[in-house]
């Protein structure tokens, strides 16, 4: 049995009700272009749903990086020893298009935060909830349901095993395909100013954080799960996206999106190849 005290996080999390955040960022249709680019896919016209994530970004100092590569402080990241942060989930709905070059606003704040205990201890669910607005109208708004463990320091470090492999890939009408190397990993991290070690550091993340691999970002699987009405019903519209990470992926490998639309509605698997799904999402078409 380990001797490393362990702390509630019922307890730490106790009286935590963070500010919420305003941020406004002109949207530069060059982090566009350069998503579109390393998906060698059409550049739009208008952002994309979910690619506001590449204009709202924060840029801590560097003194206020932690060892895992995330700021050690931020105002929604919770006071939890030894933090370690998973990307669960979200949802979006879109209620007008974001024009390129337009002034884009946020104002976020903390929604939700509830503690569960799994097989492997407990765990804090905080979810953040993010209004849009494009040039002083509202078009949307996004929440995002992050995971939270605690690993004080002379915790065991955790292994997860390889992945099954021979599963079979995600079927339907609308298929997607990226290969997910450690290049494209990398320049998903600098378009997201993320630097979460995991997805570019190898050592680290086989041996601090005891993965098989470099991890897929979570983003990214949703993103490419998007990427289907996007280039296979270019004239219809996303009205609301929800979508559940049930498994990371790992790289190299290649990342299948595929889905069938029946009417308004479109359900999506994305899954590296000859794995189990990654994430699972539904997709509401105008």
């Amino acid at each position: 049995m380990s001797d490393v005290a362990q702390v509630s996080l019922t307890d730490a999390l106790e009286g935590w009700k963070p500010d919420p955040v305003e941020l406004t960022r002109r949207v530069d249709p060059w982090f566009a272009e350069a998503f579109a680019d390393l998906l060698d896919a059409p550049r739009p016209d208008v952002l994309p749903p979910l690619w506001h994530w590449f204009v709202l970004l924060d840029h801590p100092a560097g003194s206020n990086t932690g060892a895992d590569g995330h700021p050690a402080r931020a105002p929604f990241l919770p006071p939890i020893p030894g933090r370690r942060r998973m990307f669960a989930g979200g949802r979006l709905r879109q209620d007008a298009p974001i024009p390129l070059g337009a002034e884009l606003a946020s104002r976020a704040a903390v929604s939700d935060v509830t503690v569960k205990t799994g097989r492997s201890g407990e765990m804090a669910f905080v979810t953040v909830r993010t209004e849009l607005f494009a040039d002083g109208a509202p078009v949307g708004v996004e929440e995002q349901d992050i995971v939270y463990r605690s690993e004080p320091p002379g915790t065991p470090p955790r292994t997860l095993p390889p992945p099954e492999t021979g599963q079979p890939e995600p079927e339907g009408e609308w298929r997607v395909e990226l290969a997910a190397d450690p290049v494209a990993l990398f320049r998903f991290s600098a378009l997201t100013y993320n630097g979460h070690r995991i997805h570019y550091d190898l050592p680290y993340a086989t041996q601090a954080e005891g993965y098989p691999g470099l991890v897929v970002h979570g983003p990214l699987l949703a993103m490419l799960a998007l990427e289907l009405p996007r280039r296979h019903a270019p004239g219809r519209t996303v009205r609301s996206f929800t979508y559940r990470l049930v498994r990371p992926a790992f790289a190299p490998s290649r990342i299948v999106s595929a889905g069938t639309a029946r009417g308004s509605e479109l359900e999506v698997v994305v899954a590296a190849q000859g794995a189990a799904p990654s994430l699972t999402a539904t997709v509401e078409l105008a």
